[in-house]
């Protein structure tokens, strides 16, 4: 069984600009005050600070139902009834988990996992801080949010006008996208953002909304989880990351 290698899009070491102003919270949610987001989602971003990262690789596009379902028939896991090139949705996050290991496995790269919280955001955000991976204005059809009235998924890479600062595909919309990160206020939060969401499904951050949400959900900063135990009616998927390659190709990172 041969799997396809990875299209991985190569993240120089640099600084994100993670999160929201605390100042800048009220304005936000006035902004997208038609999706009804309360104030406190929103605070879950504050404060904003300068997050230095090492180089990484991310994959360009998620992980896509033919890539899973060579994964799926291995491990004798069910096989979603869609395309093979539209990501695949209603995996959990130990499922996830277990691909990155098979994948690394079966490649010789055992290094692949899924993305921290702060990789996805240097991903969307590059070095600019802003606020949808396209630039700072909204527009539809840059990603397969609710707004598009498509109501699924759409094959990966479909949305080439939507691409991150750094050539990264679908980072808004399509797919809900799992983290390594698990839910925590970040340091100096507002006193009121809660200290753990015992209401979601999974403690994990998911970014990026999927064909399901609105536009609130492709701001770079913006923190969601999966909230609902049907992970396929809620859109979620995952792509892929890695330690950037070193010098002698070993996986050891920039020097």
């Amino acid at each position: 069984m041969r799997v396809e290698p990875v299209d991985w899009v190569e993240i120089p070491a640099g600084v994100v600009r993670r999160g929201t102003p605390v100042d800048d919270i009220a304005l936000v949610a006035d902004r997208y005050a038609d999706t009804r987001v309360p104030e406190a989602w929103y605070r879950k971003e504050a404060p904003c600070t300068e997050i230095r990262l090492p180089a990484f690789r991310i994959a360009r596009t998620p992980v896509t139902v033919g890539q899973w379902s060579l994964f799926a028939a291995a491990t004798g896991r069910p096989i979603p009834r869609a395309p093979e090139n539209h990501p695949v949705i209603g995996v959990s996050w130990d499922a996830a988990t277990a691909y990155c290991r098979w994948l690394g496995e079966r490649t010789g790269d055992p290094g692949v996992r899924l993305p921290t919280e702060d990789e996805w955001e240097r991903a969307a955000r590059g070095d600019d801080g802003r606020e949808f991976p396209w630039g700072d204005e909204y527009r539809t059809g840059l990603a397969n949010l609710v707004d598009t009235g498509i109501g699924t998924t759409t094959p990966v890479g479909s949305f080439p006008e939507g691409a991150g600062p750094f050539g990264v595909l679908d980072l808004a919309g399509n797919a809900d996208e799992w983290t390594s990160t698990l839910y925590a206020p970040y340091p100096g939060a507002p006193e009121d953002v809660p200290l753990v969401e015992d209401w979601a499904f999974d403690p994990h951050i998911t970014r990026g909304g999927a064909f399901r949400h609105d536009r609130d959900l492709a701001r770079c900063a913006r923190r969601h989880g999966a909230y609902e135990k049907d992970l396929a009616a809620i859109g979620v998927g995952f792509r892929l990351a890695a330690s950037a390659v070193g010098p002698a190709g070993d996986g050891s990172g920039s020097p």
